[in-house]
C-alpha cells in the first residue's frame, strides 16, 4: 500500500465513523414514549511518512502510517410523549452534569416552554370569553 492510499483509506473509514447514526442512537419505544439517545464524539487523527538511509549505502527504507481514535459519550435523551403534540410533548433530558452555561440554557428552555403554554391558555380563555355573549344588563328602576 503506498502513502497516498494509506491516508485515503483512513479518511474513508473516518467518514463512516462520522455518520449521523453514531450521534443519534437507536430509538427505544415504550407504551407511551419514544426515547432517542444523543451522543457527543471526540476524534483524533494522525498520518505520517518517512524515508531514510542506514549507516551504509546498502540499507534504505521508507514507510507511512495513519491512525485515528474516537470516543462516544451519551449527553442527552430526547423524550417524545405519544399523544401530546407541540412543545409540551417533547422534553430533552441531560445525561451530563454540564457547565453552568449549559444548565442555564436548559433552564431557559424550560421556562420559555412554560411561558408559551401559559400564554396559549390565556389566549384560549380570552377567545372563549369573546365568543360567549354576556348577559344583557337591564337598567334598574328608581
Amino acid at each position: 500500500m503506498n502513502n497516498e492510499n494509506t491516508v485515503k483509506t483512513t479518511v474513508e473509514e473516518l467518514r463512516k465513523l462520522l455518520a449521523i447514526q453514531n450521534f443519534v442512537g437507536e430509538a427505544v419505544e415504550t407504551e407511551d414514549k419514544l426515547l432517542i439517545p444523543v451522543m457527543k464524539m471526540g476524534l483524533a487523527f494522525g498520518a505520517g511518512m518517512g524515508e531514510g538511509k542506514g549507516p551504509g549505502d546498502n540499507s534504505s527504507g521508507k514507510g507511512s502510517g495513519a491512525g485515528a481514535i474516537a470516543g462516544v459519550e451519551p449527553v442527552s435523551m430526547v423524550v417524545v410523549t405519544k399523544g401530546l403534540s407541540g412543545p409540551e410533548g417533547i422534553k430533552v433530558l441531560s445525561l451530563t452534569s454540564g457547565s453552568q452555561l449549559s444548565k442555564a440554557i436548559e433552564k431557559a428552555g424550560t421556562v420559555i416552554t412554560d411561558v408559551m403554554q401559559e400564554g396559549k391558555s390565556i389566549m384560549k380563555e380570552r377567545s372563549e370569553a369573546k365568543e360567549t355573549p354576556e348577559a344583557e344588563e337591564t337598567p334598574e328602576e328608581d
